[in-house]
C-alpha cells in the first residue's frame, strides 16, 4: 500500500526512535535478553516463578516502548518474581550498560526510508520531533548523524526532569508536539510499539501510523494504530525537486 500525507491536513509528524528511526530496537532486545536470562539464572529456581528464557514476545509485551524501570517491573511481574526497588534500579543500570557497550562497538543502523520521509516532510514545511522512552535518545541520534533532523526531542531524560509518565500515557508525545508549536489534532504519530500506538490514540492525534517490523499488525491496530505499514517507504509526500531531495537524503546516509 501507499499512504500519501496531505500537507494541508497536517502541521507536524512526531517519530518514536527505536525501531522507527534507528534499528536500535534489536540492540535493546539483545541487551534485555542478556539481562533477564542472566538474572533469572543467578536467582535460581523458586516456587511460583517462571525462569524460562526471555523471548521476543516478552520484549514486545512487557518491555518495548516503556521506560527502562517499568520494563524491568512488568517483565518480572509477568514471571511471578517479586523484588525491591533497589534491585529493579540495579537491573535497569545493568541493562543500560549492556546497551551502551553494544552501541559503542557496533554503531547505529538507520532506516533509510524514515530519513527520506523526514526530508519530504521538511520540503513540504511539516515540522518534526522525536520522542522516546530511552534515556539514550540523544547519543543514538548523534552517533547516527540525525540529531538536526528534529526540532524537538522528548526522551527519558526530559520525561524524568518533567515528571512525565511513560507510554501508554501520551504525556511525552503531547510534550513533543507542544515544543514544535503543533496540536495533536494536526499531528501524525509514527510508532512501532503497542504501548506507543496506544499513547497516540489516547492523545487524540490526527493519525497514528504503526510500523509492523515484528509481524504484529493486528496487535498494533488493536492498540490504536489507524494505519499499519511494513516500512515507511509506504508513506510519502510529493516534492518539487526529487533530485535535490535524493542528495539531501544521501547526505545523512553516507
Amino acid at each position: 500500500m501507499t499512504l500519501t500525507l496531505d500537507p494541508d491536513r497536517y502541521d507536524a509528524v512526531i517519530f518514536d526512535l527505536d525501531g522507527v528511526i534507528t534499528d536500535t530496537a534489536s540492540v535493546h532486545r539483545l541487551a534485555w535478553k542478556r539481562l533477564f536470562d542472566g538474572y533469572l539464572d543467578e536467582r535460581g529456581p523458586r516456587e511460583g516463578e517462571d525462569h524460562a528464557p526471555f523471548t521476543d514476545q516478552d520484549y514486545l509485551r512487557h518491555v518495548d516502548g516503556k521506560p527502562r524501570l517499568d520494563g524491568v517491573r512488568d517483565f518480572l511481574v509477568s514471571r511471578g518474581v517479586e523484588v525491591d526497588e533497589d534491585t529493579i534500579t540495579a537491573l535497569g543500570e545493568r541493562k543500560n550498560d549492556a546497551f551502551l557497550s553494544t552501541l559503542a562497538q557496533d554503531g547505529v543502523v538507520v532506516f533509510p526510508s524514515t530519513v527520506e520521509l523526514i526530508c519530504r516532510l521538511h520540503a513540504n514545511g511539516i515540522r518534526t520531533a522525536v520522542f522516546s522512552a530511552s534515556r539514550n535518545c540523544r547519543p543514538v541520534l548523534e552517533t547516527a548523524g540525525l540529531l538536526e533532523l528534529f526540532e524537538a526531542r522528548v526522551d527519558g531524560v526530559v520525561a524524568g526532569e518533567l515528571g512525565l509518565p511513560g507510554k501508554p500515557d501520551p504525556a511525552s508525545l503531547l510534550e513533543a508536539t507542544r515544543r514544535i508549536d503543533a496540536t495533536p489534532e494536526r499531528t501524525v504519530v509514527v510508532e512501532d510499539a503497542q504501548a506507543g500506538v496506544q499513547a497516540g490514540k489516547r492523545g487524540g492525534f490526527a493519525l497514528v501510523i504503526g510500523i509492523d517490523r515484528e509481524g504484529m499488525a493486528a496487535e498494533l491496530r488493536a492498540h490504536g494504530a489507524d494505519v499499519v505499514v511494513d516500512d515507511l517507504e509506504e508513506v510519502t509526500l510529493p516534492v518539487e525537486d526529487e533530485s535535490a531531495l535524493a542528495a539531501r537524503v544521501a547526505g545523512y546516509l553516507t
